[in-house]
């Protein structure tokens, strides 16, 4: 292809924008207004994207490619996502999850569960170094227990989503670490230590607020009959046993040992299995069931029937159909070039290493937003913004710190963001009502922001790597291969 027809080929920024915008007003009036689901929406401006790219002289193939490239991408997730599903159904039937809820009610006081639930989510994924897997297991024992003491749904989610990503952002072994830091070419441990000054604060935060919501569910205004019958109900129902306990604790120390997440979680599906059969004493039928339709239980209780009613892998289609048809808008955007041409704009304002970090958080959520995947917030941004950095003098811890600042925390924010939508298939909670309640998530951006105005903890490059970040012209260009987990 000649240099010509390239140009032609380029989509100028009113058009690179314009499907995002309808797909961004069809998305609020469906969801917001009509209460619908957000795939119509994503369809919409999936069809819009495809028809700019055609007008720009796109083939439909080229078009098609670009659609299995953007579901390509997000297939590992999907993977992981049927996998919880079945995790959730094993364990459900096999009474670990009651197991996890019913010590949970013995052990944590209504005023403390929030920073309680957000300090043991934080510790367990920086352990196994995955938010999701965090959030598939412990979180939704952890909903089981709050909504048990009357915590709001809302409240209960955002603890176990502050803790989560805590560990996700933090912990060498997540997925999205070491992304950031590969592409920016920064050394692994000079990224967690330079996102200590972003993450601790953002955790004290959370933990403050944490603590001041729960004052009002120490003080009598919880109905702790309630708390009692649940555990009742739970101990009828479930043969409980603190052995059940092992069957997280072993997925735990599999993933924390490196042993891949798949067949980490593999092993925690097929002892969930088991317990429902030899524990529990359910039938091979009822076992297949709960891993296919859900698990099932008549307890009289309404509480407990709400919480223990689900699972399985029917359960996670909508998220697997949300995840397959918002990557193929992604696919669109980014390999037609729409994605680069509004990425370009913001470029433009670009002056300081403030406007410079606040434009990157800016990039990555956007892209959060538009591609519907935390990876590509991550990659794409990094693949803009490398150069840029290296030519105002900033070293490249700071654009890694801001990859995640921007990209992985803020993907829990869009409904339609493969994050968003596993945390509404996996606690069953969505992102009007968890948003407000995820501090951390919600604070870091801000804290990153306010370093990159003050100054403060922003690293420059010596002379010598200057000189050696001149010498360095190739792009450290990969695609995410893992699934969030």
């Amino acid at each position: 292809m000649t240099m010509e027809q390239r140009e032609k080929r380029r989509i100028g920024f009113f058009m690179a924008i314009l499907p995002l915008i309808i797909m961004i007003i069809v998305m609020l009036v469906t969801v917001v207004k009509l209460g619908q689901g957000p795939h119509m929406p994503l369809i919409l401006g999936t069809t819009t994207a495809a028809l700019v790219a055609w007008r720009y002289g796109f083939t439909w193939l080229e078009i098609e490619e670009m659609m299995y490239k953007g579901i390509k991408l997000a297939l590992p997730a999907v993977v992981i996502i049927m996998l919880v599903g079945l995790t959730i159904g094993s364990w459900m039937g096999g009474g670990i999850v009651a197991t996890m809820i019913y010590y949970g009610l013995q052990i944590i006081t209504p005023g403390w569960f929030l920073v309680a639930i957000t300090i043991i989510c934080a510790i367990v994924s920086l352990a196994i170094g995955s938010s999701w897997s965090t959030m598939g297991t412990i979180g939704v024992a952890g909903m089981g227990i709050g909504l048990s003491m009357g915590i709001p749904a809302g409240m209960v989610a955002g603890a176990i989503i502050s803790g989560s990503y805590f560990g996700d952002k933090m912990s060498p072994l997540s997925d999205t670490t070491n992304l950031a830091s590969g592409l920016t070419g920064t050394d692994l441990f000079d990224h967690i230590k330079h996102m200590l000054y972003t993450t601790i604060p953002g955790l004290l935060i959370a933990l403050g607020v944490y603590g001041f919501l729960g004052r009002r569910f120490a003080d009598g205004n919880i109905n702790m009959e309630q708390i009692a019958q649940t555990a009742a109900v739970l101990k009828d129902s479930f043969l409980i046993s603190p052995w059940l306990l092992l069957v997280p604790l072993a997925v735990i120390v599999m993933v924390a040992l490196k042993i891949p997440a798949i067949p980490a979680l593999i092993v925690g599906i097929i002892l969930g299995f088991l317990s429902q059969i030899f524990i529990q004493g359910g039938t091979l039928v009822s076992a297949i069931e709960a891993l296919q339709s859900g698990f099932v239980i008549e307890t009289g209780n309404e509480m407990v029937d709400a919480l223990f009613n689900g699972g399985g892998l029917d359960s996670m289609m909508y998220t697997v159909s949300m995840t397959i048809v918002a990557m193929t808008f992604g696919g669109i955007l980014e390999y037609s070039g729409m994605l680069q041409s509004i990425m370009d704009q913001l470029m433009k304002v670009v002056k300081s290493s403030f406007t410079l970090i606040t434009s990157t958080i800016a990039a990555c959520f956007l892209t959060n937003a538009s591609c519907s995947e935390q990876y590509i917030s991550v990659v794409v941004p990094s693949r803009m913004f490398t150069k840029v950095y290296k030519k105002m003098g900033l070293h490249s811890k700071n654009l890694s710190r801001a990859l995640e600042d921007g990209g992985t925390i803020t993907s829990v924010f869009i409904p339609w963001n493969t994050c968003g939508v596993f945390i509404l298939g996996t606690l069953g909670v969505g992102v009007a009502q968890y948003g407000p309640y995820a501090i951390l998530n919600l604070v870091i951006p801000f804290i990153s922001i306010i370093y990159a105005a003050t100054g403060f903890s922003i690293v420059k490059l010596t002379k010598e790597e200057m000189e050696e970040a001149e010498k360095e012209e190739k792009e450290n260009i990969i695609e995410p291969i893992h699934a969030k987990i």
